[in-house]
């Protein structure tokens, strides 16, 4: 009843639409603020830009996308919506603290482990099926929160780390968003694409004041990559989760491998350095410029 005026395709497009123009209006406000306060990145020996630069653009990212969420997605239709918002709400103050203030490594990850297990315990975000991958079709429960719990954990840390380039954790959310969403909205899964539909809405403001923009140029910041990497994990194990009971031309049989390969830029990137690092006796989340 909440949509009755609204049809399917309207709120995707009305999501989509007030998502980016709340981000869009934030972000001239969010960079005037982060100047006044300083919170901006100094360039030093890890970064590859020149000037100092206001951070925190994923504060226009999270509150675009989460109001275009609480306005068009229906309950109903995701009955655990609420838990996947309070996950979330985590992982934002998480990312917000450490862009402010910073967060130790140990409390930064304490953070994402509550708030994936919260998605997978409440929120029914959980891998049950393979797919044929390494022969493996239903798995148990347990192995199944195990692993969904180091791929929630792992994606969203992927698009953390590759956010060192100007553009690059942006563009890759949209691109994976993108493709999830259309898959999402072709086999009817509505309220799916529309979460896809806002979190492009909601980045597209952003790229364009980070790439095109030189006197109102900004970050991210952990406050949006790490939403995004959260968000997208969660998109991943749904796709996965609805190719096993679906059939007919949208039906995919090898969903983790079309999985891995929207997401294999961030997760090849970040398995890169990881292992360079540890080659050369570094801990594995020094930061340093080593990135593609």
């Amino acid at each position: 009843m909440r949509y009755f005026l609204f049809s399917d395709n309207l709120r995707i497009v009305l999501g989509f639409s007030l998502a980016l123009f709340i981000s869009m209006v934030l972000i001239p406000s969010i960079i005037d603020i982060a100047r006044a306060k300083s919170y901006v990145d100094t360039p030093n020996s890890r970064t590859s830009h020149r000037n100092t630069t206001p951070t925190l653009g994923g504060i226009a990212i999270f509150i675009g996308s989460v109001i275009a969420f609480l306005m068009f997605v229906s309950v109903a239709a995701i009955p655990t919506f609420h838990y996947i918002m309070a996950s979330v709400l985590i992982i934002f103050f998480i990312g917000f603290k450490d862009d402010l203030i910073g967060i130790s490594p140990y409390k930064k990850f304490l953070g994402q482990v509550i708030a994936a297990l919260i998605v997978i315990e409440f929120g029914g975000i959980i891998l049950t099926n393979l797919h044929g991958l390494f022969y493996i079709y239903p798995i148990t429960y347990n192995f199944g929160l195990v692993l969904s719990l180091i791929t929630i954990i792992g994606i969203t840390n992927c698009f953390n780390l590759v956010d060192g380039i100007d553009g690059l954790s942006a563009s890759l959310s949209i691109l994976a968003c993108a493709a999830f969403g259309t898959w999402f909205y072709l086999t009817g899964q509505f309220d799916w694409a529309i979460l896809s539909a806002g979190i492009i809405g909601a980045t597209l403001p952003f790229l364009y004041f980070n790439l095109f923009s030189r006197r109102n140029k900004i970050f991210m910041g952990d406050t949006g990559s790490l939403f995004l990497g959260f968000i997208i994990s969660i998109l991943a194990i749904k796709f996965n989760e609805s190719c096993t009971g679906i059939s007919g031309t949208y039906s995919i049989q090898a969903a983790p491998a079309v999985s891995i390969g929207i997401l294999m830029i961030p997760i090849y990137d970040t398995l890169r350095v990881f292992v360079t690092r540890l080659v050369k006796n570094k801990p594995p989340f020094t930061p340093d410029k080593t990135h593609i």
